[in-house]
């Protein structure tokens, strides 16, 4: 996928957090330890340096949601963060997303914290979010 195309889709899926550009894609992908996994059409973020890892975002067309994709990519996730040494990962998600929050949830992440006001929506206001942490298997 190109940086266009992680935009466009990433503007159909997001109204809080904001939805990132293309030149925000290819920042944070220029960064060492980052990657991108696409699966189905959707795609994962994230980035593992020193044993932790970070799920930035995750995106998935809302045409094709609920048939799998989300899982795929959570797993391929966990997968490629422990090829890379993590034994940690965290992620944060606005407190209003419930499906992210289950998601995530079944993938064996937990809530250890919320941020306040945290994230900013589209149309200024800001949202909380939690912080979710999982312990991979060492």
């Amino acid at each position: 996928m190109t940086h266009d195309q992680l935009a466009a889709l990433h503007a159909a899926c997001f109204t809080a957090p904001r939805p990132w550009r293309a030149a925000e894609f290819a920042s944070v992908l220029g960064m060492p330890h980052s990657f991108l996994l696409t699966q189905n059409g959707g795609f994962l973020i994230g980035r593992a340096v020193a044993g932790e890892a970070e799920l930035l975002t995750l995106a998935v067309p809302p045409e094709t949601r609920r048939q799998g994709t989300g899982d795929l990519l959570v797993e391929a996730f966990l997968h490629q963060i422990g090829l890379l040494g993590a034994n940690t990962a965290f992620l944060e998600v606005a407190t209003d997303n419930a499906a992210a929050h289950a998601l995530y949830s079944k993938h064996g992440f937990v809530e250890v914290a919320e941020r306040t006001a945290y994230m900013r929506g589209t149309d200024g206001s800001l949202r909380d979010a939690y912080i979710m942490r999982r312990d991979l298997d060492m």
